[in-house]
């Protein structure tokens, strides 16, 4: 009895041991067969929460983004763009005024358009041309500041070409070339801006409409005076149509104009229409509608219910 008793209680003890052999075999293998699941990231079998870690790399995280921090110079231009946009012309004059005296090119050269803009809405002839040459001098200045600002060179060929207006036709004529060359250079340094391209054309439509006593006037100026066509002035009026369609009634205007020149009465009648329509939101809208409308009835146009 007692040798069966030992017999049993050795017995015992042997599966035991067995059994935590097998055990430890059991997790051994399981462990090995995780490692070979996942050769790639042996962590993740180990540390759940790592496997975020590891596989986020940060994707997914929202990172802080500071905006930058604008100028006090850009919320002027921010706001300066803004007034214009709504065609507030007396109130984008007013409001850049007080920057006159900055040293920022950008500001500077809206400043001049405002007071542009400000001396074609004035009545009074001398108000108009102190306007313009008020905003020649702050133009100059711009493009003092900054010699490749697209819009300093283009605003400076305008500007040059609008004061020599009241210097007589000498003057106007002698600042031709200089008038041009800043054009190009506007135009070489932005060629997609659609003002620069129709003032090109409007320059050469000039010069090709130019009559025989200032062509005199030319000749006994330079030795190969400015000339143009008519097919030049339009190639430039189109391009600037073709940029940014509808963009300036004076452009619409323009090309009826070159048209009637070139005999071609279908596509001036097509432009010159053009023109009429075009919303009057500043002078020149309306400087173009009126003309529109005196070309249209000299070719004979019944028009009703014009303005």
């Amino acid at each position: 009895m007692q040798s069966s008793l030992r017999f049993f209680t050795k017995f015992r003890q042997s599966c035991s041991v067995a059994f935590r052999f097998l055990r430890s075999q059991r997790k051994e293998s399981y462990k090995h067969f995780k490692k070979i699941q996942y050769p790639l990231f042996p962590v993740l079998a180990f540390h759940p929460f790592a496997t975020v870690h590891a596989l986020s790399f940060g994707f997914g995280k929202k990172e802080e983004v500071k905006e930058k921090e604008l100028t006090k110079e850009e919320l002027i231009i921010i706001e300066a763009d803004k007034i214009y946009t709504a065609n507030e012309i007396l109130k984008l004059y007013d409001f850049l005024i007080q920057y006159k005296d900055c040293k920022n090119d950008e500001i500077l050269w809206r400043l001049a358009r405002a007071a542009s803009d400000k001396g074609k809405l004035v009545q009074n002839t001398n108000e108009k041309k102190a306007c313009f040459f008020e905003a020649f001098e702050y133009v100059k200045k711009a493009l003092e500041l900054n010699d490749n600002n697209f819009a300093s060179h283009k605003w400076y060929a305008i500007l040059l070409d609008y004061t020599a207006e009241y210097e007589g036709t000498k003057k106007r004529i002698s600042n031709a070339f200089h008038v041009k060359e800043h054009l190009k250079r506007a135009n070489e340094l932005n060629p997609k801006d659609a003002t620069s391209l129709y003032s090109l054309g409007y320059w050469c439509f000039l010069f090709a409409d130019m009559p025989w006593y200032q062509r005199q006037i030319a000749s006994a100026l330079f030795a190969s005076p400015p000339t143009s066509t008519y097919e030049e002035a339009l190639a430039y009026f189109e391009k600037a149509e073709e940029t940014d369609p509808n963009f300036y009634s004076m452009n619409l205007l323009m090309l009826g104009k070159t048209y009637i020149r070139m005999k071609n009465h279908n596509m001036a009648l097509k432009y010159l229409t053009r023109a009429k329509d075009h919303p009057m939101n500043k002078p020149d809208d309306e400087k173009a509608h009126k003309e529109a409308l005196e070309l249209l009835k000299s070719m004979g146009v019944k028009l009703e219910d014009q303005q």
